[in-house]
């Protein structure tokens, strides 16, 4: 009973997978163009944080004897290079 269960669960899942697989657009214009309008405000408060935060430590570094490598190390900040992240353009 339960392994005809889980081949009906299996059977089910072949066929969802078939149609993602199958489809060709699974999201609309108008909802791509709504949530880039949404994410966008969000994007532009993390440009200015990050503008902020440079700037701060910036300023750190100014009076800061060792390397602002040295200092990330120390403080324990891990950047986009650490991570061979590049942000979107």
């Amino acid at each position: 009973r339960e392994i005809g269960e889980l081949r009906k669960d299996c059977a089910s899942y072949t066929e969802k997978l078939e149609r993602i697989k199958s489809a060709t657009n699974h999201v609309t214009p108008e909802e791509k163009e709504k949530n880039c309008n949404r994410a966008a405000p969000c994007w532009h408060l993390t440009v200015a944080l990050f503008c902020q935060a440079t700037e701060l430590l910036d300023a750190i570094l100014e009076g800061y004897p060792k390397s602002k490598k040295q200092f990330f190390e120390e403080v324990g900040i891990e950047t986009d290079e650490d991570h061979n992240v590049t942000p979107p353009a």
